[in-house]
């Protein structure tokens, strides 16, 4: 997420939920979650226990809500693929739940990101597997992202969608702009897909070079690429 220099003109809740329970039948195993708890560390509470399912989520940053609202993904995989229901409140105070289909899941998106709706819990529904596989692909899949993203410099994470199977930061590395910058704004050397912040960067620094990175995308291969990031504020 990138608030914008003028911040927000209002209240910012962070509804902090934090609740999990568990319920097997047979070799299948449900959880239900408060939005607030943090995703990676759920991820690896379920591994060790040895249920499998939500390796893909070990290295994402954020909450369960953020991950519903955003279909979180990686390593071929997304929320969608094992959300249950999702329990909410409508800015009237009214709670309802949906089921998996009522998500409009698509890529990076939900009916979340279209509705003004405050995510309360989730249900997902995993599977009983092996604790040391389990263990294993989660510290591969930790250790593909400490390699290949910068995350050692702020950022809000990969800035820029998938589009249509094209791998966008290749197209980013090719046209040349690895370690092109504006302001403290920087195409990380590392991880072309991600902006980064050398020190003071604004968010101006960050929006003028999404822009100029798009244009340029455009302009020597004919693809428009969308920020995959959340811009917010004035």
């Amino acid at each position: 997420m990138l608030v914008k220099d003028n911040g927000i003109r209002g209240i910012t809740l962070r509804p902090d939920i934090k609740n999990i329970e568990t319920e097997e039948q047979e070799d299948k195993i449900y959880v239900t979650l408060g939005a607030g708890e943090p995703l990676p560390k759920i991820a690896i509470e379920m591994g060790k226990k040895g249920y499998t399912g939500l390796e893909f989520a070990a290295g994402i940053p954020g909450s369960i809500g953020g991950a519903i609202r955003m279909n979180a993904g990686a390593y071929g995989s997304e929320m969608r693929n094992i959300v249950v229901s999702t329990t909410y409140m409508d800015l009237d105070g009214n709670i309802k739940t949906i089921n998996k289909e009522e998500h409009e899941f698509e890529y990076r998106k939900s009916i979340f990101t279209k509705e003004k709706y405050i995510i309360l819990q989730t249900k997902i529904e995993l599977l009983k597997g092996n604790i040391k596989e389990i263990e294993q692909k989660i510290h591969e899949n930790m250790q593909s992202r400490k390699e290949k993203q910068p995350l050692d410099m702020p950022s809000a994470g990969s800035t820029f969608k998938r589009k249509d199977g094209v791998i966008v930061s290749k197209l980013i590395d090719e046209a040349g702009l690895k370690g092109f910058s504006i302001g403290d704004a920087l195409v990380s050397e590392k991880h072309a897909g991600f902006i980064v912040n050398k020190g003071n960067a604004t968010a101006k620094d960050v929006l003028d070079l999404i822009k100029y990175v798009q244009n340029e995308i455009y302009e020597k291969f004919n693809v428009n690429i969308e920020p995959e990031i959340e811009i917010i504020g004035e």
